[in-house]
């Protein structure tokens, strides 16, 4: 892998992560822009004790451009986009519309592909091995950052979701806070420990999933996906790596060298389950890691959760009044059923 640093005209980082080692990148930003100033805050709510991040300035952002002025794309003749070169392998570049900046964190886009009508899905292995490779490396950059506590790696994927850029795309968002789900993780973890004597919660779950099997999707040597006992969502995916880690830093090669087969086998098995030839699914691929600092830290194993809010054709998993105001989640798929699905959705 080859890293190049650069700037954007406003002032932003741009880093292409290339497969090639002899890529050249020193195409320039030649377009207009003025310097970003942007005052995202983070408000703590005295009743829930969870933060909000207030960001007004988001109400500019672009929403569903034609494919013609993607900002994604790389730049052409007579076209410039957020890539100043006509062509990349993967880029992270910081936001130009920030939900987290400054003191209070900061939020970076990173593109997969330079082809525009492609998914995540449609990658080849080398490929997904670079965007991990690029996952892990703004993993320890940014876990040097003195305001980061907490680093996310994530994709949201269809109109569905609320993905407002059709290009594919994620996005990691390095929060100066541990966030509210993972403050309960910490706490069931510690909760835990405590009832039995010194026991990972973690650990616990997995084995539980594996001597069971029924929601097993797949297994293989250094990781394990399965729908979770208690899935919030209609067709959701846990996956973890076998030997027990906080966050992508702390995979072994053997690990890390399996990880990208198995992930876009998902995402693959999630296009699947509800027919060949059917719109393709939308979905949120969230990684879970460790906070750098929060007491319970050595407990935590990184994981990915894998979901869709749509619980068949032409039908979504609306967050109604019990999810929305009371946090209480009604599955209208059983776990079992989803995990047969998924199995059932392997390639030939």
């Amino acid at each position: 892998m080859k890293k190049t640093s650069t700037r954007l005209a406003d002032g932003r980082e741009l880093l292409y992560y290339d497969s090639r080692d002899d890529t050249v990148r020193d195409a320039v930003d030649h377009r207009p822009l003025e310097p970003v100033a942007t005052t995202p805050e983070i408000r703590r709510d005295p009743l829930l004790g969870d933060s909000v991040a207030i960001a007004g300035h988001r109400q500019g952002r672009p929403y569903r451009p034609p494919a013609g002025e993607c900002p994604l794309c790389p730049s052409k003749e007579g076209r410039l986009s957020e890539i100043p070169d006509d062509d990349y392998d993967v880029v992270v570049f910081e936001n130009r519309f920030p939900s987290l900046a400054g003191d209070a964190g900061r939020c970076e886009v990173v593109c997969f592909t330079a082809d525009h009508h492609a998914s995540f899905a449609d990658l080849g292995e080398d490929r997904a091995a670079l965007v991990l490779e690029a996952w892990t490396d703004r993993t320890a950059e940014l876990a040097e950052l003195p305001e980061v506590e907490q680093v996310f790696c994530f994709e949201n994927r269809g109109a569905e979701i609320g993905v407002t850029l059709g290009h594919p795309h994620g996005q990691i968002y390095a929060f100066p806070f541990v966030t509210p789900r993972t403050e309960r993780m910490l706490s069931s973890a510690a909760d835990h420990r405590a009832r039995t004597g010194g026991g990972n919660l973690f650990d616990a779950v997995v084995a539980r999933e594996i001597s069971d099997g029924e929601r097993i999707v797949l297994a293989t040597g250094h990781w394990v996906a399965f729908v979770p006992y208690a899935a919030h969502w209609p067709y959701e995916v846990h996956l973890y790596p076998r030997r027990r880690v906080p966050d992508l830093r702390a995979l072994d090669g053997a690990a890390r060298a399996e990880l990208p087969g198995v992930y876009l086998d998902l995402l693959r098995r999630f296009d699947r389950i509800f027919g060949e030839g059917q719109p393709p699914t939308p979905y949120v691929s969230a990684w879970h890691q460790a906070p750098f600092s929060a007491a319970g830290r050595q407990d935590f194993a990184l994981h990915l959760e894998l979901f869709t809010i749509r619980r068949t054709l032409g039908k979504l998993k609306y967050l109604a009044g019990s999810e929305s105001g009371m946090s209480v989640f009604i599955n209208d798929v059983r776990p079992e059923e989803a995990a047969r699905r998924l199995r059932e959705a392997a390639s030939a």
